[in-house]
Parts: C-alpha cells; structure tokens; sequence
C-alpha cells in the first residue's frame, strides 16, 4: 500500500513507519516537526505541513496516490490538556477533521487513529475491556474520544474503514537502539528513571506511595512501541468499508512504579535513588488492558511483556542518544 503516516516523525509514528517501510509499503510521513524529529525518519519520504491545510493534505494524497492514513499527531499531555485545552481541541479536534475531509475529496478510506486508554478516565474495573464505559477526566481524554465518535459517523454516512487503538503505557525503543523516545518535557516513567541512570536527574520522585496496591505506588501497563506499530499494521490490513474497529492494545500485565525502578536498576546497574512526592491529582490506582479482543481479531500478540525486557531496549536508545535526536 501507498500510506500517510501524519505525524509519523513522533515516537509510536516513526518505529510503526520504519514496520510498514520493512515489509514493503509506500510510506509518507507528513509532519510539522513541532514534536517530532526529522532525524526519526528517512529523509526521503517526509512532508513538512500542517493538519489545518486541507489543500496541501488534498495534493499530497492525489499526488502520491495514497492508499491508507495512519494518524499520530495528536497532542497527549494530560496536565497540558488541563491547561491549555484551546490548544488540545485544535490540533487533536479540528485539524483532525480536515484530514478526515481531505480523504473525503480523494476518496482515501482506509484510517487507523491512535486513541488511548484515557477516553476510559477512571474505570472501576480491571482489567479494562472495550465494553468500559468510556468517562474521559481531562481533554486530552475527551478529544480522543470526540474523534472516535466522528470515525463511527465517517464510517456509517461515508463507508470509510476505520481503526481506533486504545494505547497503555508506549514504552521502550528499538531493538537496535537508533530510534527511540525523546521528549521535551519528557513525562514517561522509564526514560525519567534512565535519565537518572544517566546522571542527567538526581532521583526519580514518587507521586503517591499510599495507592491501594501491593506496593503503595500506581500500577500501569506498559507495552512496548514495536508491538504498538505491529498493531496498527494489523488492524490496517484487517479494514473493510463501512467498518469501524476499536481495541485497546497492552500487555495485560501491571508494574508498579516501583516495580519500573527496580527493573532499570537491574537493567542498567545504577542505584537509582527515589524521593517520595505527594500523589498527582487524576492518577488512578492501576491501569491494566484487558486486550483479548485485539488478540483475537488481529492474531496480534505483544512480544515483549517482561518490564526488564522493555526497559533494556529503552536504555539501549538512551545511552547511545544520552540527548535523544540532538546526540
């Protein structure tokens, strides 16, 4: 297939357009770069422009006869979204919507949408499955979910084929360690607790070591960046018109944060010291995904579920690129 990977220069963008460009698809990656990193991607097959240009994302997808988009450029910064939600509906909201009308005019069809476990907000049961009711808490959350409603309508009136992927925790890198996560601020557990590996931060602060779990400290699930990328190749593969596929992808297993600490511990052979913080507001106990049903109708299963195993590919990333891109 010929696919438009907007923001594809992002970290689940560029290891699912390095997948798709190892088993043959035509890959576009069309970016801004206010996030992304060009580095990230090949040279060749990037696009600088905005989502708010229908015309340009018109004459990008006629002029490369483009086949299939995948969509990665939503902003998803919680605390963010908090404090500038103007920002959020932007750019994940209304951009997005002049890409689903540029492939309107084209008459492109095929649209994979990374959604994320936030559309959930706090569920009460665990593991989470699709049948949660979907309560987001923050605007991050609720402009994932807004979208996932217009691909149901898009799919319905317009016979578009559609996949919304619930993401948990993206973690970990690529198994060679030349692409990996480089955010600026970065707010992911396991590259904050490498970075103090790297003596780059003193110590990892804990928010919150009163949950009501094992250890006192939140569980999340964490899955692995190429497992997302397989994912989304599954599911384009899976698309038929007028279809509508919504999945949550994780591993189904939790780990503590300090569970994720004493993994880079041992990975990296660094004491890592903590400090304890107060709890974060919004930060629910335990997130793990229930992911039967991706399983099932993908055949897709993640391949790395042991926290050490993730984590030695992310320290492999980031004590090659102890600056991310930059090095």
């Amino acid at each position: 297939m010929k696919i438009l990977v907007v923001g594809g220069a992002g970290y689940v963008g560029s290891h699912t357009v390095r997948l798709l460009q190892s088993q043959g698809h035509e890959v576009w990656v069309f970016d801004n770069f206010s996030r992304g990193h060009r580095e990230s991607v090949p040279s060749r097959c990037l696009i600088e422009g905005n989502l708010t240009d229908r015309a340009l994302l018109i004459e990008v997808m006629r002029d490369k006869e483009i086949d299939a988009v995948m969509h990665f450029a939503a902003f998803a910064l919680v605390g963010e979204s908090v404090q500038h939600p103007a920002m959020y509906y932007q750019n994940n909201v209304s951009a997005t919507f002049e890409l689903l009308e540029a492939m309107r005019s084209v008459g492109v069809w095929r649209f994979v949408f990374s959604s994320t476990t936030a559309t959930y907000g706090q569920p009460e049961k665990m593991p989470i499955s699709e049948d949660t009711p979907q309560n987001p808490i923050n605007p991050y959350g609720f402009t994932k979910l807004v979208v996932e409603r217009a691909l149901e309508d898009y799919a319905h009136a317009y016979g578009f084929g559609v996949a919304a992927l619930r993401y948990f925790n993206a973690s970990g890198a690529a198994a060679d360690g030349t692409i990996g996560e480089d955010h600026d601020p970065e707010s992911h557990l396991i590259p904050i607790v490498l970075q103090v590996a790297l003596g780059q931060r003193p110590n990892v602060s804990i928010f919150g070591n009163d949950y009501p779990t094992p250890d006192g400290t939140c569980i999340r699930d964490y899955i692995h960046v190429d497992d997302l990328a397989s994912a989304h190749l599954a599911a384009l593969m899976k698309l038929q018109p007028n279809s509508v596929l919504q999945m949550n992808l994780g591993t189904g297993v939790g780990h503590s944060v300090l569970q994720v600490v004493e993994a880079c511990r041992k990975v990296t052979g660094h004491p890592i010291p903590t400090v304890d913080a107060p709890r974060r507001e919004g930060d629910p106990a335990c997130l793990i995904a229930d992911s039967t049903k991706a399983q099932r109708e993908l055949q897709w299963k993640p391949k790395y579920v042991a926290i050490e195993d993730i984590v030695s590919t992310a320290w492999k990333w980031h004590q090659s690129h102890p600056r991310g891109y930059a090095s």
